[in-house]
């Protein structure tokens, strides 16, 4: 049976970090369009449109932020998503989560 493979993501706004963990997947709206991420995904640079982005952790929870404009980088299953603002969906408080 093959080893499963993860992503390491964080994400963070301008002013604070937001949260960072491995993961499955990653969805994120970028300028272009919706990206969906998977280990083994090419390297890429995009700027990072208004929504959501979407975590598929390794323990099956699924955390969910809400991005407004930045960049999204892959590289080597790591997952980098510096966005102007940022919350995490439920983040009533505005406290960030790790």
């Amino acid at each position: 049976m093959a080893e499963q493979r993860e992503l390491e993501v964080e994400i963070v706004a301008e002013d604070r970090f937001i949260w960072s963990g491995p993961a499955l997947s990653v969805s994120a709206r970028t300028i272009d369009g919706e990206i969906g991420i998977l280990p083994g995904h090419s390297p890429m640079l995009a700027v990072l449109g208004d929504g959501g982005v979407v975590v598929q952790q390794v323990n099956g929870s699924t955390v969910t932020a809400h991005a407004e404009g930045g960049f999204f980088s892959v590289d080597n299953d790591r997952v980098v998503i510096v966005a102007g603002a940022a919350t995490l969906d439920g983040d009533s408080a505005g406290e960030s989560a790790a």
